[in-house]
């Protein structure tokens, strides 16, 4: 994984904090790719201040390309009225706090507190789930509460939030979903993946 990819980021593009954990929320669903084209647009035209007054009807026009725009504008305008009037526009550091924010759940809490605070949360969404499975890191039955859970005990603290992010990234790029680079993957000798 550090041949692979010696140092991996997220790839959402953000220029603050209270963007970057928008982009999450928005990420749900879909990809990267498309919620950087949606957020270039939103971000262009609304900030935390003007976000918690937005028009529904034009948030769910800008969001309509990622998917359940009716229930990700409602998050994002929620969202951005909470952290403006009950955080002063500081996105909390605490698992706890983040959870209560409408729209957010324990993998985007965990990847907001690895990625804007550096805390060793382990954020698991599908490529994560599909690489630690076909890796044989945790049972094919495992649940995404369990593969975190695993997570911490297998990897070294220090090293959480990186492998994190190696894993999203080769789930994304090698070891995808459907035809997987198998033949050219440097991990094929451990892979369990009975499809390959």
């Amino acid at each position: 994984m550090d041949e692979l990819f010696p140092n991996p980021k997220c790839e959402l593009i953000y220029n603050s904090d209270f963007e970057f954990l928008i982009s999450v929320v928005l990420s749900a669903q879909t990809t990267d790719k498309k919620v950087n084209g949606v957020t270039k647009v939103l971000f262009k035209k609304y900030n935390i201040k003007s976000l918690k007054h937005a028009n529904i009807k034009d948030l769910e026009t800008i969001l309509k390309p990622l998917g359940m725009a009716n229930k990700k504008a409602i998050y994002i305008k929620n969202i951005a009225k909470e952290i403006d009037e009950k955080y002063n526009g500081i996105i909390p550091d605490n698992y706890n706090d983040l959870i209560k924010l409408d729209g957010v759940g324990r993998k985007t809490a965990n990847l907001v507190l690895s990625t804007l605070y550096n805390k060793p949360y382990f954020a698991v969404d599908t490529h994560v789930t599909r690489v630690t499975k076909r890796l044989g890191l945790v049972p094919k039955d495992y649940d995404v509460l369990k593969i975190e859970k695993e997570m911490y005990k297998l990897i070294p603290k220090d090293r959480i939030n990186k492998t994190h992010h190696q894993f999203v990234l080769f789930g994304r790029y090698y070891c995808k979903s459907i035809q997987p680079s198998c033949k050219t993957c440097k991990l094929f000798n451990i892979c369990k993946n009975e499809s390959k």
